[in-house]
């Protein structure tokens, strides 16, 4: 069977020679010269950095605006919880094995948390004499303007450059809890290496994509995510071509290997094989099917009676709906894959269940649908729908991370 190609992938008809009979009416004279590289890269990134721009204000005027008197200000909000480990990590490293409670039981600590980020916290501290908060949050925000730049490109040659646009205003205000895309988390970093491996691999750049991939899984678990849809994208390349290429083998190799050092580098520090997953069980976090997922959806629709554990599962619902949906319609298969591990992973794991909706914002797959949608609608419904969906995107993060105190 022949896989369909997309439109960006469609062989180019051959036009008609200068010198032909039938041959078009000479340009214009008149006509401007081409666009400088300059200029073309500023018409690229002018959308991005609007949206980023306009995602941080609101962002941060919300958060701030729902802050109680006399709590912690906005800089303390953005590196709350886990930011403040990975703050820990770049200033003081890792511990040196386990840590146990008083009883000799197991207990979490910051080798669960990859070492990226941490290390590029550490370098910005160091070179520009920042505080560790302050690079933690520049590191975050130079992440979030690489991504949306990585996917608005990637969405652009897939799609086209409305959808691409209507994507990463979904993706950095209209998501639940993207805030943390803007805090001192990985988030950002883990979403601009995916989606640059992603578009290395869309461009055939095997071993460039391979290199970020790589780097994707020394920052988030998930990055295994990044490594599926490289062999994916792999796979169909040489299945197309019918002939044996070392580039995309390699690149799925090099791809492979950022994951599993660290957690052998974890399993040699703490002295036994299989450390890391110890220390993530430690955590109240283990691969169970998604048999708790299911346990957690089913009491939430039938007993929940608090406005965080309902709106949570509606929200798990609404993103495995249109993921469906994504699936249904011509997604770029590595695209599908890397969105669809991400869910599984998110979904699979038995891990606090208010953490899932953050998990799942780099996952990118099912803005897809809306962000068509979006892009064929009318200006005025296009304008309203968006403006209702960064309100509530953003409102909603800053909630959680205000009003409830167990978020993020």
């Amino acid at each position: 069977m022949t896989l369909p190609l997309l439109d960006h992938q469609r062989p180019a008809t051959k036009s008609t020679p200068a010198n032909s009979a039938n041959s078009a009416t000479p340009a214009n004279p008149a006509t401007p010269p081409t666009e400088t590289p300059s200029r073309r890269a500023w018409h690229a990134g002018q959308p991005v950095l609007l949206v980023y721009i306009a995602a941080a204000v609101l962002h941060i005027a919300l958060l701030a605006a729902m802050i109680p008197a006399g709590g912690p200000g906005i800089a303390d909000r953005l590196q709350a919880w886990d930011g403040q480990r990975y703050v820990e990590i770049a200033a003081h490293g890792y511990p040196s094995g386990f840590t146990y409670t008083a009883d000799g039981q197991i207990w979490g600590n910051n080798l669960a948390f990859f070492p990226l980020f941490p290390l590029l916290i550490r370098a910005v501290h160091t070179v520009t004499d920042l505080s560790w908060e302050g690079a933690a949050i520049v590191v975050s925000q130079l992440s979030m303007i690489t991504a949306l730049l990585a996917v608005h490109r990637l969405l652009t040659r897939l799609y086209n450059r409305r959808t691409a646009t209507m994507g990463i205003v979904l993706l950095a205000m209209a998501q639940p809890m993207s805030l943390a895309f803007f805090m001192a988390y990985s988030e950002s970093l883990f979403l601009a290496l995916a989606a640059g491996t992603l578009l290395a691999a869309e461009r055939r750049a095997w071993l460039t994509a391979g290199l970020l991939a790589c780097l994707t899984g020394l920052t988030r678990p998930a990055g295994v995510a990044a490594t599926v849809a490289l062999a994916v994208a792999a796979s169909l390349y040489l299945y197309r071509r019918r002939k044996a290429e070392w580039r995309p083998a390699a690149g799925v190799v090099i791809g492979s290997l950022g994951m599993p050092v660290y957690l052998l580098w974890v399993a040699n520090r703490a002295g036994t094989p299989g450390a890391w997953f110890t220390i993530q069980q430690a955590w109240g976090t283990r691969w169970d099917w998604g048999s708790s997922f299911l346990k957690y959806l089913a009491q939430s629709l039938t007993t929940g009676d608090g406005w965080v554990q309902v709106s949570v599962a509606l929200l798990l619902l609404a993103h495995l709906a249109v993921t469906i949906l994504a699936c249904c319609r011509r997604t770029w298969p590595p695209l599908l894959a890397y969105g669809a591990v991400i869910m599984i992973l998110t979904l699979g794991q038995s891990n606090y269940y208010h953490s899932k909706p953050r998990l799942l914002i780099p996952a990118l797959v099912f803005l897809i649908p809306m962000a068509d949608a979006l892009a064929r609608a009318r200006p005025a419904s296009r304008a309203v729908a968006i403006a209702c969906a960064a309100l509530f995107g953003c409102w909603y993060g800053s909630y959680m991370l205000t009003v409830w105190s167990y978020a993020i």
